[in-house]
């Protein structure tokens, strides 16, 4: 494999920091890596925040949004020591990185007159938007901070709930282990000895996520999905349904490693996006089908929903009643709950409050790490 070395001359042209970091990402795909175009925008967010004085950063955030597979790693190891004249990050010739790459323009804008590799103003107005944007309603975003917010959702690192489990391990305490003990002191022909001890192992909990995908909710729907789809890349033991006029099973195209082609399979696999919304009939189906049969068993249950039912209030009720004697927990995310003077008046939130452990904003970013931060405590 050979990448044509690309360098900086100051006297023909001085590049811009996407250019060169755009620059890296096409030879990485001359070298045969899918390098997609989402991919270099994640790449250049990733960059972003890391912030271009931490070089072995820049050098992990192509690894980590460039490569698909071990043999993409190798590759961008060969063109990333080619591309900026040094070697592989954990060494000391990691200089050309900060020459090539200037502190402005990080998000392809024109760097301002005069600032240079010194001003660390561009890096920090960078990270205070990224701040911003995880805080804003998604509902009130414009096409490319959805696209920005996408990239978020990369960095999200759900954590499954822990139950006990039935087997015991050794441990230096807990309760006695009397059998290790008895074998023990046989051994040793009865001569006292030690005393063994042991406790009971934890294993992941299952984690239910209901969407709610009607047109009240088409706002905050794709970000839902893709938090979702986080859950699932993420290890965690994740059953994925979406409700609207009816209930569609979507964990399968979610357990795609992309992203967005989870997106597009997701998308493909739901006939009911933006329609109507039927919460207690879906709710029903899937306790009939799944949930009482052992997939809700002891599991914990998010719904995403605004609580707008198009049945009767009372139905929805009645199916969360159904849920939660059988769920370990119950979490209702609700997009309207992280605005100021929010109050739970509609018929179906009010019927459900009841039978709810955790009623939580489900709006922002900010919003859905809190969330995961329930779930891994529930």
């Amino acid at each position: 494999m050979s990448v044509a070395r690309q360098r900086l001359d100051p006297a023909e042209h001085v590049r811009t920091p996407d250019e060169v970091l755009l620059g890296f990402a096409r030879a990485l795909r001359a070298a045969g890596v899918q390098v997609t175009a989402d991919r270099e925008r994640t790449y250049l967010d990733a960059v972003a925040a890391v912030g271009l004085e931490d070089p072995g950063g820049v050098y992990h955030a192509g690894r980590g949004t460039l490569c698909g597979s071990p043999a993409d790693l190798e590759r961008h190891d060969q063109v990333f020591a080619e591309w900026f004249g040094g070697t592989r990050a954990g060494t000391k010739a990691r200089d050309p990185v900060r020459r090539q790459v200037a502190q402005a323009g990080l998000t392809g804008e024109d760097a301002p007159s005069g600032a240079g590799q010194d001003d660390p103003d561009v890096v920090k107005a960078t990270a205070s938007s990224t701040e911003v944007l995880r805080r804003r309603d998604v509902a009130d975003l414009s096409r490319a901070e959805r696209e920005q917010l996408a990239a978020l959702f990369g960095a999200l690192r759900p954590r499954a709930p822990r139950r006990r489990a039935h087997r015991y391990q050794r441990s230096p305490r807990g309760v006695v282990d009397a059998r290790r003990t008895l074998r023990a002191t046989l051994r040793r022909m009865g001569e006292p000895g030690e005393v063994q001890w042991r406790r009971r192992t934890t294993r992941p909990r299952r984690v239910v996520l209901l969407i709610d995908v009607s047109g009240s909710m088409s706002a905050y729907a794709d970000s839902l999905v893709r938090l979702a789809h986080a859950y699932c890349a993420a290890g965690v033991p994740t059953e994925v349904f979406t409700l609207g006029t009816r209930l569609t099973h979507i964990t399968r195209p979610l357990h795609q490693r992309d992203p967005d082609r989870a997106m597009v399979a997701a998308g493909q696999a739901i006939p009911d996006w933006s329609g109507g919304t039927r919460l207690a009939e879906g709710l029903k189906v899937f306790l009939d089908r799944w949930g009482r049969r052992g997939m809700a068993r002891g599991a914990v249950v998010v719904i995403f929903s605004d609580g707008w039912e198009r049945d009767a209030p009372e139905a929805l009720g009645e199916q969360v009643r159904r849920l939660s004697q059988v769920a370990h927990r119950v979490v209702w995310a609700n997009p309207h709950r992280g605005r100021a003077g929010y109050e739970p008046v509609q018929g179906g939130i009010m019927a459900v409050l009841p039978h709810v452990d955790d009623f939580v904003a489900g709006h922002s970013m900010a919003a859905f790490e809190r969330l995961t931060e329930v779930v891994a405590r529930a």
